[in-house]
């Protein structure tokens, strides 16, 4: 039999894909792209507003990013990363015991659908709500206050906002309890995602609970760990909206809790393009440096944890030899 013209052409659907994706990457090239290297681009000029008048745009090269670490671009990075830190530190601490709770079988939790809505429920809350409820509560006059000195811990009010540490703890706090809850959903879909095997073998072999969550259970969920790592430092070092309202945009006390996209919206406010720019250039390359860092410290396959997994191959080839010789 003949085939026909149609039979013998082969269908191809490809060109559907590149134009289902077509409208993505229009956006991506004038909403991302074009602002970015914008951004790179006026970061090389002398470009601001003096009342009405427009100064620039004027080429001056590098001299926005001299400026910038001659001034306090130093301090305010380490407000940042000090502020993460705070809320980062116990984030992740509490959110890995929950999720270790929460999948446990043997533990037999009731109600845990319950207590996942509940934990989650923070991170719905706008930052700005969040930021004025912390506002109203540790104010001078406010019920923190009030409740502390009924109990006799304290005499006068201790004014938080006023008070490096206070301030800095109070920031680190709202961002533990906004995040807190998403980042346990996330480590609990990973520790579901362990074959259940291996913790019965873990069992049978004797271990306790801390020796199966620290040689089983951390080690299989690693790369959730380095995602929710990498996210939560890319947010931390784009901390804005809580300190902000918190602070009233001052950074009090003396400026101590004033973040870096803080000193970029001042400088936007003031219409100084060039040292914006330059502030979200360097924060980009930060960013992108840390993320490698941890990447390549923490993947199993890449970098430092290759070099760790050929060693513990080796000592265990030398293991088995050592026993065979016996």
């Amino acid at each position: 039999m003949k085939k026909t013209k149609n039979e013998n052409k082969d269908v191809s659907y490809a060109k559907w894909g590149y134009i289902f994706i077509l409208p993505f990457f229009i956006a991506f090239f004038i909403f991302q792209l074009i602002p970015l290297a914008s951004t790179i681009y006026y970061s090389f000029f002398e470009y601001f507003k003096s009342g009405l008048k427009t100064i620039g745009p004027t080429f001056v090269g590098l001299a926005n990013y001299k400026e910038l670490f001659t001034t306090d671009f130093l301090k305010y990075m380490g407000n940042t990363i000090i502020m993460w830190v705070l809320g980062f530190v116990p984030q992740i601490i509490v959110s890995l015991v929950l999720a270790a709770w929460f999948t446990d079988t043997r533990l037999r939790i009731k109600g845990k659908q319950f207590f996942k809505v509940v934990i989650y429920m923070p991170n719905l809350i706008m930052a700005s709500a969040f930021a004025m409820l912390f506002f109203a509560l540790f104010s001078d006059n406010g019920p923190v206050n009030a409740m502390l000195i009924n109990w006799g811990i304290i005499e006068t009010p201790f004014k938080f906002l006023s008070n490096v540490w206070g301030s800095r703890g109070l920031v680190g706090l709202m961002n533990f309890l906004m995040w807190f809850g998403n980042t346990t959903i996330l480590l609990m879909a990973a520790v579901m995602g362990i074959n259940p095997a291996l913790f019965e073998a873990a069992e049978l072999d004797g271990c306790n609970h801390t020796q199966i969550f620290f040689k089983i259970t951390l080690p299989m969920i690693r790369p959730i760990l380095v995602y929710v790592l990498i996210t939560s430092m890319i947010g931390g070092l784009q901390m804005f909206d809580v300190p902000q309202i918190l602070t009233n945009g001052k950074g009090t006390p003396d400026r101590t809790s004033l973040t870096v996209i803080m000193q970029l919206n001042n400088h936007l406010f003031s219409k100084n393009f060039g040292m914006a720019g330059a502030i979200s250039v360097i924060l980009f390359i930060i960013c992108a440096i840390l993320c490698i860092v941890v990447f390549f410290s923490m993947n199993e396959d890449t970098g430092v944890g290759q070099k760790k997994n050929k060693k513990s191959r080796k000592a265990k080839k030398a293991l088995a030899a050592g026993k065979e010789a016996a």
